[in-house]
């Protein structure tokens, strides 16, 4: 679960399994157009420098330990932005739940970026 660093139980959060996390961020790596298995702590051995995305905090991190801070939550805020404003053709439903889950996580990192409180990974 990504949760507001504020503690309060009503504050948006958006969850996923551990097997559903890694799939998310695996189709936000090829959304930035590299493989996630491809990365140091993914399965291979690329490092996480080669790659020239402002989402790198988020997907090079631990999925239940730590946080983003207010910077990182800053800088991630516009590609995800720009990511839920992508049109895919056919009405894909994968792609339609992976916009829908970017969409959740927006809102709570505005939420974040808002009330000044870091991304929690629980």
């Amino acid at each position: 679960m990504l949760s507001p660093g504020d503690y309060d139980v009503t504050s948006p959060d958006v969850s996923w399994s551990y097997t559903g996390f890694n799939v998310f961020r695996e189709w936000l790596a090829r959304a930035e157009g590299f493989p996630l298995t491809e990365m140091n702590g993914f399965g291979g051995d690329r490092a996480w420098s080669s790659v020239s995305t402002t989402l790198t905090p988020l997907l090079d991190h631990p999925d239940d330990d730590g946080f983003l801070t207010l910077a990182q939550c800053a800088a991630i805020l516009p590609r995800l932005e720009a990511i839920t404003a992508q049109q895919h053709e056919g009405g894909d439903p994968v792609h339609e739940r992976r916009v829908d889950d970017v969409r959740q996580l927006v809102t709570v990192v505005k939420y974040c970026l808002a009330k000044e409180v870091e991304l929690i990974f629980c």
